[in-house]
C-alpha cells in the first residue's frame, strides 16, 4: 500500500471550513471587527490625548492612593522609561490591546468558571479543552484568526482572548471550589439570594485565587499581543518585529525593555488593586 494514501492533511478540511465561514458569516465577522476597532480606537485616543508627562503623573498619583508608594514609584519609572526610549505611542497601543483582550477574556472566562464550579460534569468536559488550549503554542492561535479576520489588530485581539481565557477560567473554577461550604450554607440558611451569596460571600473568599488568575491572564495576554506584531497588530510587538527584520538591534532592545516595563507596570498595579487592603497596610 502506498503510504501517501494514509496521509492526512488537516488543511484540506480547514480551508473549506474557513471559506464557508467567510462566505456565510461575513456580516458577523465585520460587526465584530467594527466593534473591536471602535473600542481599541477609543482607548488609544484616550491614552494618547493626554500629554505623556500628565498621564505619568496621573498614573503615579492613582497608584499611590490606590496601592502604595512603592507601586507609584515603579509606575513612574516604567512609564518614564517608555517615554525616554521614544516608544510612548507604541506602549500606549500595547496597553490598549492588552486592556481590551483581558476585559473580554475575563467577561467570558469568569461566568464559565463559576458554572464549572457549580456543575462538575461541565468542569469535566471543559478541563481537557483547557489542557489542549494551554498546550498549543501561542502563535498557532494567530493562524485561524488571520484567516478569518485578515491582518491587523482584530485577529490579534481574537487570538489574545482565546489565549487569555484558559488561565482565568481554570483559576476561577479553582477559586470557587476552594470556598468553604459552610459559608455558602450559612448564606443559604439566612435566606440570602444566590446572587448575594455569590457577590458577598463567595467572591470575597475567592479573591486571592481570582487575583492570581487575572494576573496570569494579563501577562499571557501581553505575551500574545507582542507576538501579534507579526500580523500587523502594532504596538511594541511591531517594533520588536521591525528591529528583527531590519537587524536594528538597538530598536529591538529598546522595544524589548519597554515590553518588560509594561509587564511590570500591569503586573504590580493589578496585584495592588486587587489586594488593596493588604497593600495599604504594608505601605
Amino acid at each position: 500500500m502506498n503510504p501517501s494514501i494514509l496521509q492526512f492533511s488537516p488543511g484540506a478540511l480547514l480551508a473549506p471550513a474557513v471559506d464557508w465561514l467567510n462566505t456565510n458569516l461575513h456580516p458577523l465577522f465585520s460587526a465584530i471587527s467594527y466593534v473591536v476597532e471602535a473600542v481599541l480606537s477609543a482607548i488609544e485616543a484616550a491614552l494618547l490625548s493626554v500629554p505623556p508627562y500628565a498621564l505619568i503623573a496621573i498614573v503615579v498619583l492613582a497608584a499611590f492612593f490606590a496601592v502604595n508608594l512603592r507601586a507609584a514609584i515603579l509606575a513612574g519609572l516604567c512609564l518614564g522609561f517608555c517615554l525616554i526610549v521614544g516608544l510612548w505611542t507604541a506602549s500606549m497601543q500595547t496597553i490598549a490591546l492588552v486592556t481590551v483582550g483581558v476585559l473580554i477574556s475575563v467577561l467570558i472566562a469568569f461566568p464559565i468558571g463559576v458554572l464549572c464550579s457549580r456543575h462538575k460534569t461541565l468542569e469535566a468536559v471543559v478541563r481537557p479543552v483547557l489542557d489542549v488550549m494551554q498546550t498549543v503554542p501561542p502563535w498557532v492561535y494567530l493562524i485561524p484568526a488571520v484567516m478569518i479576520f485578515s491582518l491587523g489588530r482584530v485577529p490579534a485581539i481574537i487570538a489574545t482572548i482565546v489565549y487569555g481565557i484558559p488561565p482565568m477560567l481554570r483559576l476561577t473554577t479553582l477559586a470557587f471550589n476552594q470556598v468553604p461550604r459552610e459559608f455558602i450554607e450559612l448564606g443559604n440558611a439566612i435566606g440570602a439570594h444566590p446572587r448575594s451569596v455569590l457577590w458577598k460571600i463567595e467572591i470575597p473568599l475567592a479573591k486571592q485565587t481570582l487575583m492570581v488568575g487575572l494576573n496570569q491572564c494579563i501577562l499571557l495576554s501581553l505575551a500574545m499581543v507582542v507576538l501579534a506584531g507579526l500580523v500587523g497588530a502594532g504596538g511594541l510587538g511591531a517594533e520588536v518585529t521591525r528591529g528583527l527584520t531590519r537587524m536594528e538591534m538597538g530598536l529591538g532592545l529598546r522595544a524589548g525593555l519597554a515590553i518588560v516595563a509594561v509587564a511590570l507596570l500591569l503586573d504590580r498595579l493589578s496585584r495592588g488593586l486587587l489586594n488593596r487592603d493588604g497593600a495599604l497596610r504594608t505601605a
